[in-house]
């Protein structure tokens, strides 16, 4: 199904979920000082929810620990602008330590010592597929 605003084709909860597994690096969109910001994060998808690691002393860690944030992931191919986006909505919990060495990543790295996970369930999904604007 196409969107009522142009964006593409309209993807299902799954088809979100399925993609999500497939990125490694995303975006938290949280609050901080009273303003929006953004801060992207390497993840992983546990379940319907997105993980991810962060320093305790972070203006990431205090803004979205326990807040409502939203999540968004994307892949586009800069020759033809075709692509995909997810985003999703949900409160930010503390976690339980998660191995993200086993990330979609070509280079995973090790979480350094000390840092939180804080967990974002999919509560709210959306996404788009998008084709190329030639099509």
């Amino acid at each position: 199904m196409v969107d009522d605003v142009g964006y593409g084709l309209l993807l299902d909860r799954q088809q979100c979920l399925a993609l999500l597994r497939t990125a490694s690096l995303g975006r938290v969109i949280y609050t901080h000082r009273a303003m929006p910001a953004v801060r992207p994060v390497r993840f992983t998808v546990v379940d319907d929810a997105v993980v991810f690691a962060v320093p305790p002393g972070s203006p990431l860690y205090a803004g979205a620990r326990d807040a409502v944030v939203a999540f968004e992931v994307d892949e586009f191919a800069a020759d033809s602008g075709a692509g995909w986006y997810v985003s999703l909505l949900g409160r930010a919990t503390e976690s339980g330590a998660v191995d993200l060495g086993a990330l979609a990543c070509p280079c995973p790295v090790p979480t350094p010592a000390g840092h939180r996970f804080l967990r974002v369930p999919a509560e709210t999904i959306s996404g788009h597929r998008i084709a190329c604007h030639a099509e």
